[in-house]
């Protein structure tokens, strides 16, 4: 092929010059992204990669209500239980509320709240079905709901008091294990947190039912961390002293004294979300 003519050659080079200074002049006008967004960007994205799908048990009131709003508050999807419908829209409204002021632009996120009562295997056996219909397998499940008997002494707390304490502090733990558990095991992954307690390790008087309830949290959580394959661990956290309505039942007006389930919840947060497989079977406190 011959050269190109001059003319068109030196047409051809001023061509393309021109093209590459409007390209270089182009990018140099263009606004340089502030690395605050930048940095939130990256942040949110990040976030998103690494949020959680936790399953909390009685979270309509007390460590399980504010313990939500902080994983929520974190980024992470919540799946919630309660016995009392009511309390459960409340809930919903102030998280939905709370969740405004947090939102993201990169990812909005879907809770999923429904009436259930873990003392009832068939209730529990209903939340897994539809919790497994949405598509939301817990990478995290917290054993939260709880009661306690009123102060007596053994002998003098009605047997219907007495079960109630059984019921829902070791039997609603069971039941959620029962229906939850053998769909982590199936894939290997998972962390399951059985809220205890400092009297599941020490004993009182007046609250024997309450005591004998989570030192069986503590054996039963041991017995099953034997049970799991590698890649999940089950363990045993005591809350420490916090005001709620449980404490106060005990120790009347000067469970005031004691931290917030507010002041309370960040702490938790962060434990729970830095369990690993290697903390599988530990007695933990917050």
């Amino acid at each position: 092929m011959k050269n190109p003519k001059p003319v068109t050659k030196f047409l051809f080079l001023t061509l393309l010059f021109t093209l590459r200074f409007s390209i270089s002049l182009s990018r140099k006008m263009l606004p340089p992204v502030p690395k605050t967004v930048v940095s939130a960007m990256n942040k949110a994205a990040a976030a998103a990669s690494s949020s959680k799908t936790i399953l909390i048990t009685g979270v309509s009131k007390g460590l399980g209500k504010a313990l939500a709003l902080e994983m929520a508050k974190r980024g992470h999807t919540i799946i919630g239980c309660s016995r009392s419908q009511d309390k459960l829209d409340l809930f919903q409204t102030e998280l939905t509320s709370s969740s405004a002021h947090n939102s993201s632009p990169i990812r909005e996120i879907k809770h999923l709240f429904m009436k259930a009562d873990v003392r009832s295997d068939g209730s529990i056996a209903e939340l897994a079905r539809l919790v497994m219909e949405s598509k939301c397998l817990p990478d995290i499940i917290v054993n939260n709901a709880g009661t306690i008997n009123k102060n007596n002494r053994i002998w003098e707390v009605p047997a219907e008091e007495f079960d109630a304490v059984i019921d829902t502090n070791i039997k609603g733990i069971a039941n959620i294990l029962r229906h939850f558990m053998p769909h982590m095991v199936e894939i290997k992954k998972g962390i399951i947190v059985n809220m205890s307690s400092g009297w599941g390790r020490s004993e009182a008087a007046h609250v024997a039912p309450y005591c004998a309830s989570k030192w069986a949290i503590e054996g039963m959580t041991r017995s099953v961390a034997k049970e799991v394959p590698e890649g999940m661990a089950i363990v045993a956290v005591s809350p420490g002293v916090v005001n709620t309505d449980m404490l106060a039942s005990c120790f009347g007006t000067s469970a005031s004294v004691y931290q917030a389930p507010e002041v309370w919840a960040p702490k938790a947060a962060a434990m729970i979300l830095n369990l690993t497989p290697a903390d599988n079977g530990a007695s933990l406190t917050v």
